[in-house]
């Protein structure tokens, strides 16, 4: 099995996992799981954030094979199990945020639509939504909607403004420090910190377990982004901001964001939502970023969204 399991975190039942290679050549780790209930109602492709890995969404798993949904998902080359762009692991890198689009296709066409019943809906995370956003209209006839929790739309609370970010991001690529993490960043875990003061979530417990899952497997995680894939985010970011872009929009959209994030701006996630009549917003109030991982009362608000968007659930 490719896939990890963990005593507080077990491998959700019936699981199918492996390796695909996007047409590049970059081997991309997959999992897919059927839902027990012998009507299925479509499958979810489920993909995740920048940093984060398969396992780490078990529990979102379980959650919608109950619901009687299918679930497809894989990492993002350079994190997780899939192969890494430069020899030095730890760092999150893409010179472009169409790599992900090939990482995308392939999933497609090499896992969803030959394993998995139709309908299709993508739910993404952070980056993951961003780049369900980005390559929307090439997917405009594989999803029937989108569900986005906290897309990565515009940089938080970093202590630096986000046009003083992208002109330091562009002129340190330009320089020769694409491959570099950005300025404070490491080789470290983005959830090796302690609990208090995380930007992540407000719940101790999955807090805590995602911890203990990234310790036993260390070789899913990955450190900070580089320059280069802060600056390819910052043009993915742009491109989807693009006034043309609303227009061309044809999937119906959920996102679900937090006024209290951190890591991403709510007022960018705002500000795009209301550039395009696909688009449905719901703002919550006190949660981190990974509303997927939060307490239980944040989370029964996103699945409270999810399940009146989404048919079938």
């Amino acid at each position: 099995m490719s896939i990890y399991d963990h005593p507080d975190n077990p491998i959700p039942e019936g699981a199918v996992a492996g390796f695909i290679a996007a047409d590049d050549g970059r081997k991309l780790r997959v999992a897919r799981w059927v839902p027990a209930q012998s009507h299925k109602r479509g499958t979810v492709c489920l993909f995740q954030g920048r940093a984060e890995y398969i396992e780490k969404y078990y529990e979102t798993i379980r959650d919608l094979l109950v619901r009687g949904f299918a679930v497809a998902t894989l990492d993002w080359r350079g994190q997780g199990g899939s192969q890494r762009f430069i020899r030095k692991t730890r760092r999150g890198h893409v010179v472009d945020f169409d790599e992900y689009g090939l990482d995308l296709a392939a999933f497609m066409t090499q896992v969803v639509l030959p394993d998995c019943p139709p309908p299709y809906y993508g739910l993404g995370h952070s980056t993951g939504g961003l780049i369900l956003l980005h390559q929307a209209h090439e997917m405009r006839t594989r999803f029937r909607r989108y569900v986005l929790s906290s897309p990565f739309l515009g940089l938080g609370k970093y202590g630096i403004s986000e046009p003083a970010a992208r002109v330091l991001a562009s002129f340190l690529a330009n320089t020769g420090f694409s491959r570099s993490y950005i300025i404070g960043g490491s080789g470290r875990a983005v959830d090796s910190d302690p609990f208090e003061g995380n930007r992540l979530t407000g719940d101790l417990a999955r807090y805590t377990r995602n911890q203990s899952v990234s310790k036993s497997v260390p070789q899913v995680t990955v450190g900070a982004p580089t320059i280069g894939w802060l600056r390819a985010a910052f043009r993915a970011i742009d491109q989807v901001k693009h006034p043309d872009f609303a227009e061309r929009l044809r999937i119906p959209t959920l996102i679900m964001a937090s006024t209290s994030d951190r890591i991403v701006s709510p007022f960018e996630i705002e500000r795009f939502s209301v550039t395009s009549k696909q688009v449905h917003l719901v703002m919550m109030s006190g949660a981190e970023h990974e509303l997927l991982q939060e307490r239980a009362v944040y989370r029964e608000q996103f699945w409270a969204g999810f399940d009146s968007f989404v048919p079938g659930s």
